[in-house]
């Protein structure tokens, strides 16, 4: 019952990895998209800070670069909410486990 419980904690603390993960993608996502909005709204010439350097470039490249980002964020997100999703089932039938041995044991 104790390695039961050590299993339950153990995957709850991955799963409390993935929602940090999760917020992060989610963050970097909205900014993502907050800045192609943005994009959409100047003119053809853009700057992009790179490091310490303010650099001019094509909006079309800054663009294609936004949106390429934007699907990766996408995927990485999908693939962490299918992770959660099996963590959470994993976690749930751990703790249904512990209640029945915990019960049996009354």
């Amino acid at each position: 019952m104790q390695e039961s419980f050590q299993q339950m904690q153990l995957l709850e603390q991955n799963l409390q990895n993935l929602m940090f993960q999760k917020q992060a993608f989610n963050m970097e996502l909205s900014e993502t998209s907050s800045a192609l909005e943005e994009l959409e709204k100047s003119g053809q010439d853009v700057f992009k800070i790179i490091g310490q350097l303010i650099l001019k470039k094509q909006k079309d490249e800054v663009k294609k670069e936004l949106e390429e980002k934007k699907k990766i964020l996408e995927v990485r997100l999908n693939s962490i909410e299918k992770q959660e999703k099996t963590l959470t089932e994993k976690v749930q039938e751990q703790r249904d486990d512990l209640l029945k041995n915990q019960n049996k044991s009354k």
